[in-house]
């Protein structure tokens, strides 16, 4: 089964994580890129670093009227950082798989809608 890792940034951790010196943010990286090495056999994509909030744009559909704003869709404490998919056998399985992630502190876990 198909799931979307969407990794999500709180605001205390972004600043704890600027607030450490290169070596500690390296060694920080060193272990995200090595969870992902330790589970290529169930990631389908290398996953995706993404830009900050405030690069979003936001449309909103309403009554076929197009909406655009600049920044995320809501005003939150949380924003999605990044995300990869996964293929596993069940939900167990990709919970037991982030159980180990190393970095930001909330995964949303999200199955792949087949079309």
């Amino acid at each position: 089964m198909k799931y979307v890792l969407m990794f999500i940034e709180t605001e205390e951790y972004a600043k704890e994580f600027e607030a450490k010196g290169p070596a500690e943010r390296e060694e920080a990286y060193r272990r995200v890129y090595q969870w992902f090495d330790d589970h290529r056999d169930k990631i389908t994509d290398r996953g995706n670093k993404l830009q900050g909030p405030e690069t979003a744009t936001t449309v909103r559909l309403d009554g076929g009227v197009a909406m655009t704003t600049d920044g995320p869709f809501i005003e939150g404490k949380e924003v999605v950082s990044g995300f990869t998919e996964i293929d596993v056998a069940d939900l167990d399985e990709a919970l037991r798989m982030v159980r180990s992630w190393p970095a930001c502190p909330v995964i949303e876990i999200r199955p792949v809608a087949e079309m």
